[in-house]
């Protein structure tokens, strides 16, 4: 009969397995772009934090690491931007959308969650597993309550965790090994929880000691033999690593429970069966290296151009001899034999060597997408529009679709289903009106590039209407075959226009209504003005003498009435 601790380190073992052809991979490229990034040094089981050491001794051309962090910035801007909205909570059904105390809710509820993404770590947590995503193909981060800040969030890096996926390809198991102090791990779990080493090194002081744990978060699927204390849906295992906790055989740091998957793991591209993801770092890696060797071949020509080799008489093998700049070496030249000189006449041809740098630096901004992520970061305007992304760089937003969209799926829709849970089960949700209660929501994503990416929809839109508004001209009945409300509710949508500044179906209703009627009276009103004026001039004309009869008597003669 396994223990808990048994079924622990038996699929730790099995998921290292699992990743160790991914961890050369993965180191390479942190050795050729993201230095301070991974957890490689220490083996498979990942080093641990606060290792200082000198480790960018391969980067000789950063046009690689600058085209990352570009990517790294263009999707903090262009995906989550706290500075403008980037997704939108709807309702499934479509007349219930446009209903508007549904619409005034949701739209609460968006403004109170940005709210508390704004006062977490989210964002700086996100920008870093961005460049994790563009480097190594797969990010991970986790979203645990919090007392103070409602959600905290934290991020990992390649190396230090391992993950595994259910049968539809969705990341369902986290396993992950790093280094707490003494102290932490008292302070997190408390004294008694801990193993006799750790109480040791306490009592005697030791708290800045490192200890090696390892958290797991799985499917709280039954283990025979076993009694599992968290009874939600996924749990939550500690254990000091090569330990026992507490004392007790199979015994955790601690044992705990989550309502929703706490983990989001996007991969950047997905090949069918994969776990770990590829990324354009990868993509991009031959011409890193080769970069990277050009950049010292080129250096190495200019250093022996300015500091050639040199040839000297065996005189000179100890004496002082110089090439800096207006330094002297004596030397006795006898005749036929050479000075102090250059061993050869050297003239490098650097210029196609230039060039072809050049070439290594563009491929690679290419597969950073570095120019369309650059205008974004770069925009001494701080409010440039989808539009002039779509118009400027239609053809990178169509490669970068899937990618997007896998962003959606993977990271931002669970980011926010767990963090409208959490919100709800804290109670700080405003009341949903009765319609809401017990439905479901949908979250439809605003944010610069998606909106980029539905801006041939709204200009089709725009097309389409200034199309029926100039057959219009020639034929006015055209207009009948375009929905005016319609267009201007799609239009919104697209732009994410807010939904306080476009009516709803009752109010617009409403105001018609009241319109016709204001129509209708004024139509009556006009009539009775009308009328009034006819009888006056009838009255006029029964008055108005001409030569002993009146203008209205004569009118009827000549029309053949009599006066």
């Amino acid at each position: 009969m396994r223990t808990l601790r048994q079924h622990v380190e038996s699929r730790l073992e099995a998921l290292r397995q699992e990743r160790s052809s991914w961890m050369p991979h993965w180191s390479e490229l942190s050795e050729h772009l993201l230095p301070r990034r991974g957890r490689f040094l220490g083996g498979e089981g990942g080093a641990r934090p606060n290792q200082g050491g000198k480790r960018n001794g391969r980067i000789v051309n950063g046009t690689a690491t600058i085209a990352l962090r570009t990517l790294q910035s263009g999707l903090s801007a262009g995906v989550t931007s706290p500075a403008r909205p980037w997704f939108k909570l709807a309702t499934p059904d479509p007349e219930l959308a446009e209903w508007q105390p549904v619409k005034l809710w949701l739209e609460r509820v968006e403004t109170l969650m940005q709210a508390v993404f704004d006062r977490s770590n989210l964002y700086p947590v996100l920008q870093a597993q961005y460049e994790e995503l563009g480097c190594f193909g797969t990010a991970v981060l986790a979203v645990f309550e919090d007392r103070d800040d409602v959600i905290r969030v934290r991020g990992f890096t390649a190396g230090e965790y391992m993950i595994a996926q259910d049968h539809k390809g969705r990341v369902e198991t986290f396993y992950r090994e790093y280094a707490m102090t003494v102290a932490q791990l008292v302070e997190q779990f408390g004294l008694e929880a801990v193993s006799g080493t750790v109480r040791g090194l306490w009592d005697r002081g030791g708290y800045d000691q490192w200890v090696e744990v390892v958290h797991a978060i799985e499917p709280n699927r039954p283990l025979d033999g076993v009694a599992l204390e968290a009874d939600k849906p996924w749990r939550s295992l500690y254990f000091e690593k090569g330990q026992t906790g507490g004392g007790a055989a199979g015994k955790a740091l601690a044992e705990r429970g989550f309502e929703e998957f706490p983990l989001m793991a996007p991969r950047w591209h997905l090949m069918s069966g994969d776990i770990y993801g590829r990324s354009p770092a990868m993509d991009a890696l031959g011409d890193v290296k080769q970069l990277q060797n050009e950049e010292r071949r080129k250096a190495e020509a200019i250093e022996k151009l300015v500091r050639p080799p040199m040839i000297a008489p065996t005189s000179l093998q100890k004496r002082a001899a110089s090439i800096l700049p207006g330094s002297i070496t004596y030397v006795d030249v006898q005749q036929g034999q050479a000075g102090f000189r250059p061993a050869y006449q050297f003239d490098p041809q650097i210029q196609p060597l230039m060039l072809d740098i050049e070439k290594l630096e563009s491929r690679i901004n290419r597969a950073f997408y570095a120019d369309l992520f650059l205008m974004m970061v770069e925009s001494d305007r701080r409010q440039i529009t989808a539009t002039e992304v779509a118009e400027r760089h239609e053809e990178k937003l169509l490669a970068l679709g899937p990618v997007l969209e896998r962003l959606h799926k993977d990271l931002l829709r669970p980011l926010i289903d767990r963090s409208f849970a959490i919100l709800a089960r804290a109670e700080l949700l405003p009341p949903a009106p009765p319609e809401l209660q017990g439905g479901e929501l949908e979250v439809a994503f605003v944010s610069l590039l998606a909106q980029a990416q539905k801006a041939v929809d709204s200009g089709s839109i725009e097309r389409f209407a200034g199309f029926v508004g100039r057959l219009a001209q020639a034929n006015p009945e055209a207009l009948d075959k375009l929905d005016f409300d319609q267009a201007v509710e799609l239009y919104g949508a697209r732009l994410s226009v807010p939904p306080s500044l476009i009516r709803g179906a009752e109010a617009v209703a409403a105001l018609r209504a009241g319109r016709a009627r204001q129509q209708q009276l004024a139509q009556a009103g006009q009539a009775v003005e009308l009328a009034g004026r006819a009888a006056e001039g009838v009255k006029a004309l029964g008055e108005t003498p001409t030569g002993g009869e009146t203008l209205l008597s004569g009118l009827l003669q000549a029309a053949g009435g009599r006066p």
